[in-house]
């Protein structure tokens, strides 16, 4: 029977531990969008920040509830003026 072994793991790279500049704008009831992919966002409020801005709490719109997200998780938050201002 084959073992499970997972190749290429120390090979990946790192990703980004330190949050994106424009995460130190983020507050408590800030609004947002978080771009999660190419093609998929979702808006909500900040609810917390780390003092570090690495981690954010997030409650999202239409009660799909509250996650943490980490500045490692491969998404950006952008403050909801930020957005629309790029958008037009």
């Amino acid at each position: 029977m084959a073992r499970k072994v997972k190749l290429g793991t120390a090979d990946a790279p790192p990703r980004q531990a330190t949050p994106a500049p424009h995460w130190k704008k983020l507050t408590p009831g800030s609004r947002v969008r978080v771009l999660l992919a190419p093609g998929f966002e979702a808006g909500g409020l900040v609810d917390a920040v780390t003092a570090d801005h690495s981690a954010v709490w997030i409650d999202f719109d239409g009660g799909r509830g509250r996650t943490l997200l980490h500045c490692s998780d491969g998404v950006d938050i952008v403050l909801q003026e930020d957005a629309l201002a790029h958008e037009g």
